[in-house]
């Protein structure tokens, strides 16, 4: 597969946090941003909500519908009871390779 280099302008504090979080990730910023753009395509969309600044309140009329749904309540409360575990368990600021090679462990029966 051939590569192409292309280049975009960005805020360079947003440059500077992007790349931090990119690194906690265990990746850098090429590859999300690789990880963005076959979302997309994939998707044939934005993989996220954008919306304007009147969002907030969407976003709290979503989240009232979303806790009255007695299946989506009960897998946010599963996912706070599994980020509190890996939390305990020291889990929680694994890197993505950290994380791959604990699957990869698990699966060959190490």
């Amino acid at each position: 597969m051939s590569q192409t280099t292309f280049s975009i302008r960005m805020d360079s504090d947003l440059k500077k946090d992007f790349d931090k979080l990119c690194e906690e990730f265990g990746m850098s910023m090429t590859t999300a941003i690789n990880v963005f753009a076959r979302a997309v395509v994939r998707e044939k969309r934005i993989p996220f909500e954008v919306s304007s600044a009147s969002a907030p309140a969407y976003a709290a009329d979503r989240r009232a519908i979303y806790n009255a749904n007695p299946v989506a309540s009960h897998m946010s409360a599963v996912m706070r009871q599994l980020s509190a575990e890996a939390q305990r368990a020291g889990a929680s600021d694994m890197t993505l390779e950290e994380i791959n090679a604990e699957i990869d462990a698990a699966r060959s029966g190490q």
